[in-house]
C-alpha cells in the first residue's frame, strides 16, 4: 500500500514539474497585461492598451495548456510514451465538456478532472499494452492502435461518464448558493470561500465566482467582495510558505512560489494548482481553510467588490478597502502557517519512523 502510494505521488509530481512553466509563464504575462491597465466596474479595460492586450491573450494560451499537460505527463510518468497521446487528449476535453443548453454550453472538470482523466489514460495505456497482437500489427501498436484505442476509451469516459455527474453537481451547486444567499451572510462567506479554494479555477469555483458575479448585478456587492479577497488567497498563501519556509520546499518549488504571489496579485486562483496536484490531501484543505477566512472577514468587514475579479488589483473598485486589505492578508497567514506546520510534521512522523 505504502509502495502504491509513492508511485502515486511520483506519477503526481512528473506532472506537476512539466506544467510549473506552463503556470509560471502564462500566469505572470496574464499579471503584468492586467496590472497596469484601468480596473474598472465591468473588469480590466484594454480598449487604450493593445499591446498589453497581446501579452495577455499569449500569456492566456499558455495558461490554456495547464490541463492538457498535466494529465499527459502523468500518463507519460505511467506508461511512458505511448500515456502522452490519451493524456493530453484527456486533459484538453477535462477543460471542454459539452453542456447544451446552458450558458456557457460548456463546463471544465479542472485540476481534480485532469489529475483523474491522467492516470486512467496510464492504466489504460498498460492494460492495452498486456495484449497479445498478431505479430503482423505488432510494429504499429504503439504508433497507431495504442494511441486510437487509449484516446476512444479516455475520450468516452470523459465525455461520457465524467462529465456529466460534474454539470449537474454545478447546478446543484448553483442552487445551493442561492437558497443561502437569503440566510446567514457569514455561513454564505464560509461556503463560498471553500468553493473557491477547493478546485482553484474548476467547476466548484466558478459556480462561486459567477454566483458572486451574478450578485453584482442585483446590488449585492458584498458577495463578490468576499469571493475577491478569497480568490487571491490560495496562490499568496502557498507563495509566503515558501518564503516562510525555504529549507521545507524544493527549488523548483519556491519558483512555483515566487510565480503563485504575481498571480496571487491579479487574482489568478490557479497559481496553487502546482502545490496541489503534488499534494493534494494537505494542500486543499489548508488553502480552502484561509479562504474561508478571508471571505468571512470580508463579508463581516462590508467588503463590496463592483468588478467580477478579485485579487489586490480590484483594490480601486473596493468598498472598505482596509477590510478587504486585512482579510486578504489573514487568509494569507492562515493558508501559509497551515501548510508549512503540517509538511513539518509530516516530516518529523516520517523521521521518527525512520529511526523505528
Amino acid at each position: 500500500m505504502i509502495e502504491a502510494l509513492k508511485k502515486l505521488r511520483q506519477y503526481l509530481l512528473t506532472g506537476v514539474s512539466y506544467v510549473i512553466p506552463f503556470i509560471a509563464c502564462g500566469g505572470i504575462m496574464i499579471a503584468f497585461g492586467i496590472a497596469f491597465v484601468p480596473m474598472t466596474p465591468t473588469g480590466p479595460d484594454f480598449s487604450d492598451a493593445p499591446v498589453l492586450k497581446l501579452v495577455l491573450d499569449i500569456g492566456a494560451a499558455s495558461f490554456s495548456l495547464l490541463l492538457p499537460v498535466l494529465a499527459g505527463y502523468i500518463a507519460y510518468a505511467m506508461a511512458g510514451k505511448p500515456g502522452l497521446v490519451p493524456g493530453f487528449v484527456g486533459g484538453y476535453l477535462a477543460d471542454h465538456i459539452p453542456w447544451p443548453g446552458h450558458t456557457p454550453d460548456h463546463v471544465s472538470t479542472g485540476f481534480l478532472g485532469a489529475l483523474l482523466i491522467g492516470l486512467i489514460a496510464g492504466w489504460v495505456v498498460n492494460a492495452i499494452k498486456r495484449v497479445r497482437f498478431p505479430k503482423v500489427v505488432v510494429p504499429i501498436v504503439p504508433i497507431l492502435i495504442l494511441p486510437i484505442a487509449s484516446s476512444l476509451v479516455v475520450g468516452a469516459l470523459m465525455l461520457k461518464v465524467v462529465g456529466i455527474p460534474i454539470a449537474q453537481f454545478m447546478e446543484t451547486l448553483s442552487h445551493g448558493l442561492t437558497s443561502l444567499s437569503g440566510g446567514n451572510a457569514t455561513l454564505l462567506a464560509a461556503v463560498l470561500g471553500a468553493m473557491i479554494a477547493f478546485d482553484m479555477g474548476g467547476p466548484v469555483n466558478k459556480t462561486a465566482f459567477f454566483f458572486g458575479a451574478a450578485m453584482i448585478k442585483e446590488g449585492h456587492f458584498e458577495v463578490m467582495g468576499a469571493c475577491a479577497a478569497a480568490i487571491c488567497t490560495p496562490p499568496l498563501g502557498l507563495g509566503l510558505a515558501t518564503l516562510l519556509r525555504r529549507s521545507g520546499w524544493s527549488a523548483e518549488e519556491r519558483e512555483a512560489g515566487l510565480a503563485a504571489l504575481a498571480m496571487g496579485a491579479i487574482g489568478i486562483t490557479e497559481g496553487a494548482i502546482p502545490f496541489a496536484a503534488a499534494d493534494p490531501l494537505r494542500v486543499v484543505p489548508c488553502i480552502m481553510g484561509g479562504s474561508m477566512v478571508a471571505a468571512i472577514i470580508a463579508m463581516l468587514g462590508g467588503v463590496g467588490d463592483h468588478a467580477p475579479h478579485g485579487g489586490p488589483i480590484v483594490l480601486p473598485v473596493i468598498d472598505n478597502r482596509l477590510a478587504f486589505v486585512v482579510a486578504i492578508l489573514v487568509g494569507t497567514l492562515v493558508t501559509a502557517i497551515a501548510i508549512n506546520s503540517w509538511r513539518a510534521l509530516a516530516r518529523a512522523r516520517a523521521g521518527r519512523a525512520n529511526t523505528v
